[in-house]
């Protein structure tokens, strides 16, 4: 009864936590907007959560492995993340955004992570599928996407503080009721974590990997601009969010059904190549509710290709460094890549428009997806996670 009870306090937690995710990825671009700011200043400004992400992930995931605690770091993330959102809603000048958003998305970017790697850790101690649990995160996704666009439409985009706050507070009260989960019990030292890094296997999967989330994170981004520009407003970006999100969940709920009958690479290349088409067919799209439709892929895109890395990194990642491993993994593929989305893709957006933009990220993620096929023919997969070789 009480393992019942921790897994569904977790599967809450998720919910709510992604929900904090959903407002900032689907409606803090529009936000910007909302105030002013330019397509390439915007995208400077989305920049700076990856940049922190990229050396912030890690260091969460290390003090979380270090330390035998990955629901204590949450809580330290999210009283962070409450304390600088009071500071981040109150700018409106460039320079004061740049400044406090960086305080903002030190705690901002390993929330996800976390989350996510308390839930692999759950699944692995009690022998359930991962996807099943994780499915919950992309629900409240979905949920507080398509809730919060009709509020937005209601109380005005500039109002966007206050759902946040609310996510926020129920957030950090459920995660007080966390239970924590291990799977090694092995001290780990900085230069175990280090050694990850320089990994010769794992470097070159996540290179080649960045080329395919480089596009998502640039969506991530930039849709509800997109969408807009096609004559969407922002009660339709929730749609948007909340179709592509509970394709994902479906994806998650069913992932031991599908998971198991090939490589992990192989999902990975799949996903990659879906990508690319869904991209171009993007950029043909001339009216909102084609957008809506095609966000039914974003499911079996994200959810694919997120199961399958995650399956693959625990395969050549040691049990003590998994929380390392796994948000060095988001630090490159959906941090780096979310740098490189938010500064390219507000100056394409600005420059070209919409339907260049998605046109790149078509070929970009063609290229990625070639570049996962040579990697698979050359890739034997060592034994006993020998990630140190």
């Amino acid at each position: 009864m009480i393992k019942t009870k921790s897994l569904l306090l977790l599967c809450i937690f998720l919910f709510f936590s992604n929900s904090i995710i959903t407002l900032i990825i689907s409606y803090l671009p529009v936000y910007f907007d909302d105030k002013g700011f330019t397509g390439s200043e915007i995208g400077f400004l989305l920049a700076i959560g990856p940049l922190i992400g990229l050396f912030s992930q890690p260091m969460w995931g290390y003090f979380s492995d270090k330390y035998k605690t990955v629901k204590k770091t949450l809580l330290l993330c999210l009283t962070g993340l409450l304390i600088s959102s009071l500071f981040l809603f109150k700018m409106n000048t460039f320079t004061s955004l740049i400044l406090i958003g960086a305080f903002f998305f030190l705690f901002m970017s390993a929330l996800g992570g976390l989350g996510d790697n308390l839930a692999k850790k759950t699944s692995i101690q009690r022998g359930i599928p991962f996807g099943k649990i994780r499915m919950w995160g992309s629900v409240g996704f979905a949920c507080t996407s398509l809730i919060s666009g009709k509020i937005l439409s209601i109380i005005g985009i500039e109002n966007l503080f206050y759902p946040f706050l609310i996510v926020v507070l129920m957030t950090i009260l459920v995660g007080f009721t966390l239970s924590d989960a291990s799977i090694s019990s092995k001290p780990v030292a900085l230069a175990d974590a280090a050694k990850l890094v320089i990994n010769k296997k794992l470097a070159a999967f996540l290179l080649i990997v960045l080329f395919v989330t480089t596009t998502h994170r640039t969506n991530d981004n930039f849709i509800g601009m997109y969408v807009k520009e096609i004559g969407g407003d922002a009660s339709l970006i929730g749609w948007v969010w909340f179709i592509g999100v509970m394709s994902e969940a479906l994806v998650f709920a069913f992932s031991a059904l599908w998971f198991r009958r090939f490589q992990p690479l192989t999902f990975i290349i799949f996903a990659s190549l879906l990508y690319s088409f869904r991209w171009l067919l993007m950029s043909a799209a001339t009216q909102p509710f084609e957008i809506l439709i095609l966000q039914v892929t974003h499911g079996i895109c994200f959810a694919v290709i997120y199961v399958a890395s995650l399956e693959f990194l625990s395969d050549i990642v040691p049990n003590e460094l998994q929380s390392t491993g796994h948000l060095l993994f988001l630090s490159v593929s959906f941090g780096l890549s979310g740098i490189i989305g938010a500064l390219f893709g507000g100056f394409t957006l600005d420059t070209f428009g919409g339907s260049v933009l998605y046109q790149w990220l078509g070929y970009i993620a063609l290229i990625g997806s070639i570049g996962l096929i040579v990697y698979r023919l050359f890739y034997r997969l060592a034994p006993q996670k020998q990630v140190y070789q």
